[in-house]
């Protein structure tokens, strides 16, 4: 599994190479959902246009590469056949953060959520980019320590090793891998930031930090102050109980971990094992379609 994760990065970091040239589309969907119990937005699908890719749709409903590919198996997210009908992951259950306010993210999902000091405001919700292999986004609690607008870039010595052809300081710009808005976290280090290259959006490809749509952390920006608490956890299992029904969602971890064994964990803890079916538990498990899937008896 971990083969073919790697696999399918290095088929897609070429395909990016090749879209550089191209337009950029900018999503045009909206992000904020009112939330009912436990889940947020709903599951949708659109029909492929012709000429049009998984990641041209995903950016169109503000969802990450990632998560698109997951939810249509067996899709050719580069050349989907025209007039297709593809699920669109927009419905989830909110990740089991120590808190739910301020800023939450999820690496897991590579979905980073905003709630509003008032409950009964809507939540809004971007896609994320995430830290590599050896390089990983890392979990805890941070708070927003400074906003900066139009951030210059000053390059660690880490990636200066790897390329040595970058200057110390890149000024903001189209050439600024930080984008048009940055929040420093009190992990100085770690930023949400924008970013220059959107097609990495729903994929682990940064340094460490977290990476949003120019669009998205435009909006973002405007909606934290200094002082904002961010949670960051990674759960790949997140389960929630709907009346009589029982609802798993299960992203793909790319380390290939036992995600049957986290489910029935994360189950237990809800008081949920009663209720559901293991061998659909099993199923999802193995799909990891990041879809709600319902598992009950």
């Amino acid at each position: 599994m971990v083969h073919d994760m790697r696999r399918k990065r290095a088929i897609f970091l070429a395909w990016l190479t090749a879209l550089m040239s191209c337009p950029i589309p900018t999503s045009s969907f909206a992000a904020r959902y009112q939330l009912q119990g436990t889940v947020l937005g709903r599951q949708a699908t659109c029909l492929v246009k012709a000429d049009e890719s998984l990641p041209e749709i995903a950016r169109r409903y503000d969802i990450g590469f990632g998560a698109i590919t997951a939810a249509n198996p067996g899709v050719d997210p580069f050349v989907p056949d025209p007039g297709r009908r593809i699920v669109l992951p927009t419905q989830w259950i909110l990740p089991d953060a120590p808190i739910r306010e301020g800023i939450v993210v999820n690496i897991a999902e590579m979905r980073l959520f905003v709630f509003s000091n008032d409950r009964s405001q809507p939540v809004t919700t971007f896609p994320i980019g995430i830290g590599d292999q050896g390089k990983e986004t890392p979990v805890g609690m941070f708070t927003v320590i400074e906003k900066i607008r139009n951030p210059a870039w000053h390059v660690p010595e880490s990636i200066r090793k790897e390329r040595p052809d970058l200057q110390a300081v890149v000024p903001p710009g189209p050439d600024n891998p930080m984008g048009s808005h940055a929040l420093r976290l009190s992990k100085r280090t770690l930023l949400i930031h924008g970013t220059n290259s959107p097609w990495g959006i729903g994929t682990a490809s940064s340094h460490g930090c977290i990476r949003l749509h120019q669009e998205d952390i435009a909006r973002l920006f405007g909606m934290v102050r200094r002082g904002t608490p961010v949670s960051i956890v990674n759960q790949s299992v997140k389960a929630t109980a709907r009346g009589d029904r029982v609802y798993l969602q299960v992203h793909d971890d790319e380390v290939g971990r036992d995600l049957y064994g986290e489910a029935l964990k994360v189950l237990e803890a809800k008081n949920l094992t009663s209720r559901v079916d293991l061998g659909k538990i099993q199923k999802a498990g193995r799909a990891r379609t990041g879809l709600l899937v319902d598992v009950s008896k």
